[in-house]
C-alpha cells in the first residue's frame, strides 16, 4: 500500500507592510524598507515530487472594441448624509468597495451605522457584518443613535465564506464589513489580520461587491503612525479610501478622501461628535472661527477645500530663544513651508525672526496645504513678533513667492463670497487677481503686490 505523502508545514516571515516574505526573521525589510515588520508564519508546501494536475481553462470575457463599450449611467444612492456623500463625490456608486479607516474611537462604526439607518429607512436592504463585537453592543449603540429601521440585519461573523453565503441568501443591497482586519479566510493557514489573510479577504469581498453590484464598505484599522494597517496592497484594491481625522479632546472630526475613483480627493466632509452620533457641520467657516481671540498673532484666510471655501484661523506665537538654536513648529501648516515663509519675511521684509522662536498653529483641526494661505501665515508671523493685533475684518489670500512677491491664485471668487457672508470687509489679495474680478457689494479688496505692501498697510 502506497504511503499517504502530507503536506509539509513551512514557515516563512512576511512583511506586515508589503507583503515581502523571507527564509529567515529580519531586522529591515529588503522590499519597503520598515523595520521590526516581519512577521512568523506557517504555510503548507506540498512535497516536491507532487505535482498539481493541469487545470483546464474556463472560458472567460472576451476583448471588446473601445467604441462599442456600452457606456450605461449608474445612479448614485445617497448615504442620508450630506457631508458623507460630498466626499464619495455625489453618493455610493454601485458596486464599489469603500475602504474607511481612522485612530480607534474616532467614530468610523457610528459614522457607517448612521449611514446604514438611513439606508434601512428608505427601505434598501443593509446588512452590518461586526466582527469585533456582538449583536447586542451594536443594537445598544443602535439604540443611542436611535436606529430602529427594520431593513437594517446584523450579523456577528468572522469568516469570510459564512458571510458570502449569508449575502448570496439574503441578498443585500449595501453591506459594511467592520472591520476587515477581524475577518479570515478557511482556506488560509494565517492568522486573522495577517498580510494574507487581509488580502484575501479584501479580494473575496471585492468580487462580491463587482459581481453583484452591491457596495461594501470596509473599517480598516490604522497603525501607530496614522497609515491603514495590513499591505499597501490594500489600498489599491478599493475604489475609495477614506480617513477619519481628529483630535480625542476635540468633538469635531473631518473625513477625508485620499484615493477616490469615482469623485475628487480634495473634498472633506466634517461632523461633531455628539450623544446621539456625529452630527454635519454645514458650516465650517463658522465653526473655525467660533473661539477665535482678538490677539496679536491671528490672521484668517479662506482655504479651499474641494469645492468649497473655508475660512480658517492661522495663529502665531513669537518670543526671543532662550538657547542658541531658534526653535520651530508648526501644526496644521507643513513645517518646510513655515521656515521658507519665516526666511523670506526675513530677507525681504527685513523682520529679525533667527534669534526668535516661532510656534504656527491652524486653529480648529485643519490641515492647510494649498499656497493660498501663504499671505495669512506671513502676516501672522509679523503682527506676533511686532505683538500688534491685525484687524478682526480682514482676511488674507494669496502665494507668496522667494522674492516676496505676491502670486495670484484660482477661484479668487468663490473666496470673496465666503469672506462677505462671514462677516468680513476688507480682503488683501494679490494685485493680478483684481483684473475683471467681481467683488461682492460691502467687501473692499485690496490688491498688494509685495509682502512689504501689505506689512504697510496694516503693521
Amino acid at each position: 500500500m502506497a504511503a499517504v505523502m502530507s503536506a509539509k508545514t513551512v514557515t516563512v516571515y512576511q512583511c506586515s507592510q508589503c507583503g515581502y516574505e523571507a527564509r529567515k526573521w529580519l531586522g529591515k525589510c529588503p522590499d519597503c524598507g520598515q523595520w521590526n515588520t516581519l512577521q512568523e508564519q506557517a504555510v503548507q508546501a506540498a512535497p516536491a515530487h507532487m505535482k498539481k494536475a493541469a487545470t483546464p481553462v474556463t472560458p472567460g470575457a472576451v476583448p471588446v472594441p473601445l467604441n462599442q463599450v456600452a457606456m450605461e449611467d449608474f445612479d448614485r444612492s445617497s448615504t442620508g448624509i450630506g457631508e458623507l456623500n460630498r466626499v464619495l463625490g455625489g453618493g455610493i456608486v454601485p458596486g464599489s468597495l469603500i475602504l474607511i479607516g481612522g485612530d480607534p474611537g474616532i467614530g468610523k462604526s457610528t459614522l457607517l451605522l448612521q449611514m446604514a439607518n438611513h439606508l434601512a429607512q428608505a427601505g434598501r436592504h443593509v446588512l452590518y457584518v461586526t466582527g469585533e463585537e456582538s449583536t447586542r453592543q451594536v443594537a445598544l449603540r443602535a439604540a443611542r443613535l436611535g436606529a430602529d429601521a427594520s431593513e437594517l440585519y446584523l450579523l456577528a461573523e468572522t469568516c469570510v465564506e459564512r458571510i458570502l453565503h449569508q449575502a448570496q441568501a439574503t441578498r443585500p443591497e449595501f453591506i459594511i464589513v467592520d472591520s476587515v482586519q477581524t475577518m479570515y479566510r478557511q482556506d488560509v493557514a494565517s492568522s486573522p489580520g495577517s498580510v494574507t489573510q487581509v488580502r484575501e479577504s479584501a479580494a473575496a469581498l471585492m468580487r462580491l461587491a463587482k459581481e453583484e453590484g452591491c457596495p461594501v464598505f470596509l473599517v480598516g484599522h490604522v497603525t501607530k503612525s496614522g497609515a491603514l494597517a495590513g499591505p499597501r496592497v490594500l489600498e489599491h484594491m478599493v475604489d475609495t479610501v477614506l480617513y477619519f481625522e481628529g483630535d480625542e479632546q476635540h468633538a469635531y472630526r473631518i473625513l477625508r478622501a485620499v484615493k477616490n475613483r469615482y469623485g475628487s480627493t480634495n473634498e472633506i466632509g466634517i461632523f461633531e461628535m455628539r450623544e446621539t452620533g456625529m452630527a454635519e457641520i454645514s458650516n465650517p467657516s463658522q465653526m473655525m472661527l467660533h473661539d477665535r481671540a482678538d490677539a496679536a498673532g491671528s490672521a484668517v484666510t479662506a482655504s479651499m477645500e474641494g469645492s468649497r471655501p473655508v475660512l480658517v484661523e492661522i495663529q502665531s506665537l513669537i518670543c526671543s530663544t532662550s538657547f542658541g538654536t531658534p526653535r520651530r513648529m508648526s501644526t496644521g501648516i507643513d513645517y518646510n513651508r513655515m521656515v521658507l515663509l519665516a526666511a523670506v519675511l526675513e530677507k525681504r521684509a527685513g523682520l529679525r525672526l533667527g534669534d526668535q522662536d516661532i510656534y504656527l498653529n491652524v486653529a480648529g483641526g485643519l490641515r492647510l496645504t494649498e499656497p493660498a494661505a501663504d499671505l495669512a501665515t506671513v502676516m501672522a508671523m509679523a503682527s506676533g513678533l511686532r505683538n500688534q493685533r491685525l484687524p478682526q475684518t480682514t482676511a488674507f489670500v494669496g502665494e507668496i513667492g522667494l522674492s516676496g512677491e505676491i502670486r495670484p491664485i484660482n477661484r479668487m471668487e468663490s473666496r470673496l463670497q465666503e469672506c462677505h457672508k462671514a462677516g468680513f470687509h476688507t480682503v488683501l489679495l494679490p494685485q493680478r487677481n483684481l483684473r475683471d474680478l467681481r467683488v461682492p457689494d460691502g467687501l473692499d479688496a485690496v490688491g498688494v503686490a509685495h509682502i512689504t505692501d501689505a506689512l504697510r498697510l496694516l503693521l
